[in-house]
């Protein structure tokens, strides 16, 4: 779902923040650098397995077919390995609610009209303690079916990390395999008052949840069934998920879900303790010690109960839904109770607000956060033509700070495809993108699974539209299909141009986890170039990266219909720091090992002729 411009339930937990502003300016604590990059491969696991080419708008499962979990095999997972990704992030994993009939396993049937698709979304979980049905070949043993591909994932040489969503659950939540000792939420509230701080919804006493209405959506697109009557039982009614605080929510509300609880008043204040000054400096450990003997709200306890019970299975991680819509301390409560299980857990945040970036990484203790507010953003906006590449290098300037904590990408559930016509238009323009993306930073890469095949999200699902993949639906992924060929994760049924994209991924993916230079320091060429090199064309756009061992120049061209020439200049001050003499120095291309170039350094300062085609990219490494 898409979340960005949910402002009234951020605010909430914003306002509450904003009562806590530090007099003294944080100071980033060093980061200690990683040997190499990680790359991140996003599969949505409904989808992947999927073989079933239908794609009828609202179709049933039987009609569009489902992925199971056993559809990572091992070789499918060999072959995503070989790609350079060294985490999965399996989403759509913990039990969400579904239009499908399931009772026969002890699963009660959801509500439709508090449903979005037929599939359901992944973001309205309805069970933290077990797995989606659909994802198993048989329902009944499905917790096992997920357990044994932790196990399958792990022997392959890949790790992984699923979903929390921590804001809100789905409307219908029911935990049916609870641990021992495990309440549901809500089963303690105080259901007369709308905040109670050990509460774990809010509610709006003495009014009844109504179904929200539109004359131009109708669930199920129509079609008749038993629980569609414009009813759906819940008294009080509770807040809906973004924070709507109407017992009828409106049809674009996140209505499917109830907001939780984590202590943060109705006027925005916070009802619990807060961190000392200067905590930003202290260790996860410290965290810890400081909230082992602290009264902290219900909701806290749950949540972190829950990833405690992921991590034991062998989850290696988690990717946090709305991670601004929770206050920080709670972050702080939770993460570092869980390094303290794994120090080396992957904790990677949906965070949309650039203020509050350095509060979620250094008194969150989030290891990371999506790159998508700037460089995402400008990047999009670069190959759209509405914007030149050179405010890059002032993004990267602005975050040089939290560099290595800034995931980058270009394709994810929320987004439009890369190779959409309202992105990028063509899998080749998306190239250069994926190029600087890629090595602009030490942070790691994410992509998003049929991405690297040009998956364009032209399929109309029914709930979800072009031109992302729905999330909502039981479809195909055409691009990605003819890549898995019939189960053999072959590429077989690839055109040249689709496995010649793949091998590009897998050339630029391959290599940012063993370049060092990627793990190092970063110098734009952009103002040295721009006004006084002929030639440099508008959508033309350089940089260095460097470590003690490798040095490279990178030169991306955002153009797809300029080729340019130019003697780029490399800096005397560049030059300098890599304490290069007068002289002429080879360069090759990383990803091709077939375009050479020269370095030629007179009098210190360095020149660099380049011929580059349209969309194309060049890492020059010496």
């Amino acid at each position: 779902m898409k979340k960005a411009i949910c402002l009234l339930a951020v605010g909430l937990v914003l306002s509450a923040q904003a009562q806590n502003v530090k007099k003294k300016p944080m100071t980033a604590p060093k980061t200690k650098t990683q040997p190499h990059k990680e790359v991140v491969y996003q599969v949505f696991t409904r989808l992947f397995g999927n073989q079933n080419t239908n794609n009828k708008p609202w179709g049933t499962l039987e009609e569009n077919g489902v992925g199971k979990f056993n559809d990572f095999t091992d070789k499918a997972l060999q072959e995503i390995k070989k790609m350079g990704v060294t985490y999965i992030w399996y989403t759509g994993v913990p039990h969400h609610a579904l239009v499908r009939d399931y009772t026969k396993y002890g699963i009660s049937n959801d509500d439709p009209e508090v449903v979005k698709g037929r599939a359901g979304s992944p973001y309205a979980v309805k069970d933290y303690y077990n797995v989606n049905p659909d994802l198993a070949v048989d329902p009944a043993k499905r917790l096992q079916e997920f357990e044994a591909l932790i196990a399958r994932t792990h022997k392959n040489g890949l790790k992984l990390i699923i979903d929390i969503v921590p804001n809100h659950i789905a409307r219908k939540y029911e935990g049916k395999t609870n641990p021992q000792g495990v309440r549901d939420f809500g089963a303690d509230d105080n259901t007369n008052l709308e905040y109670d701080r050990n509460n774990n919804f809010y509610y709006i006493p003495g009014k009844a949840f109504e179904v929200p209405t539109s004359d131009s959506y109708k669930p199920l697109n129509g079609e008749a069934n038993p629980l569609i009557d414009g009813k759906f039982s819940e008294f009080p009614a509770k807040w809906t998920g973004n924070g709507s605080r109407n017992a009828k929510p409106d049809i674009n509300d996140w209505y499917e879900t109830v907001k939780v609880n984590y202590g943060i008043r109705p006027d925005g204040s916070k009802d619990f303790p807060e961190l000392p000054q200067g905590f930003d400096q202290k260790s996860y450990k410290e965290h810890y010690a400081f909230w082992k003997d602290k009264d902290v709200p219900s909701s806290w306890k749950k949540f972190r109960d829950i990833a405690l019970y992921w991590i034991g299975k062998g989850v290696d991680g988690f990717r946090y839904d709305m991670a601004e819509m929770v206050p920080y301390e709670f972050w702080s409560f939770m993460n570092s109770s869980i390094k303290m299980k794994n120090p080396n857990a992957f904790l990677l945040a949906e965070v949309y607000n650039p203020n509050e970036y350095r509060n979620y990484i250094h008194l969150g203790k989030m290891d990371y956060l999506y790159d998508k507010v700037d460089l995402y953003d400008h990047l999009k906006a670069v190959i759209q033509g509405k914007a030149l590449p050179d405010h890059v290098s002032e993004i990267q300037k602005k975050y040089s700070d939290i560099d290595h904590h800034m995931l980058h990408f270009l394709d994810n559930h929320d987004e439009q495809r890369l190779a959409s016509p309202e992105f990028a238009g063509t899998p080749e323009k998306g190239k250069p993108l994926m190029v600087v993306s890629a090595t602009l930073g030490s942070s790691p890469t994410m992509i998003y699974f049929g991405q690297e095949v040009g998956e364009a999200g032209a399929i109309d699902g029914g709930f979800g539209k072009p031109s992302r993949t729905s999330i909502f639906d039981y479809v195909g992924v055409p691009n990605h299909q003819r890549w898995m060929n019939g189960g053999k994760f072959d590429g077989g049924k690839l055109s040249d141009a689709e496995k010649q994209l793949r091998d590009f991924y897998s050339r630029l993916l391959n290599f940012t986890t063993k370049s060092s230079a990627l793990m190092g320091s970063f110098a734009d060429l952009q103002k040295a170039n721009r006004e006084a090199t002929a030639g440099y064309d508008p959508g033309i756009y350089a940089f260095a990266r460097w470590s003690k061992e490798q040095k490279l120049i990178v030169v991306a061209n955002f153009s797809w219909v300029t080729k340019s020439h130019f003697d780029m200049k490399v800096p005397t001050e560049l030059i300098a720091q890599w304490k290069l003499k007068d002289g002429t120095y080879p360069l090759k291309d990383q990803l091709y090992q077939k375009q050479t170039a020269m370095l030629k350094v007179n009098q210190g300062v360095g020149i660099i002729h380049i011929d580059i085609n349209p969309s194309e990219s060049f890492i020059f490494g010496f």
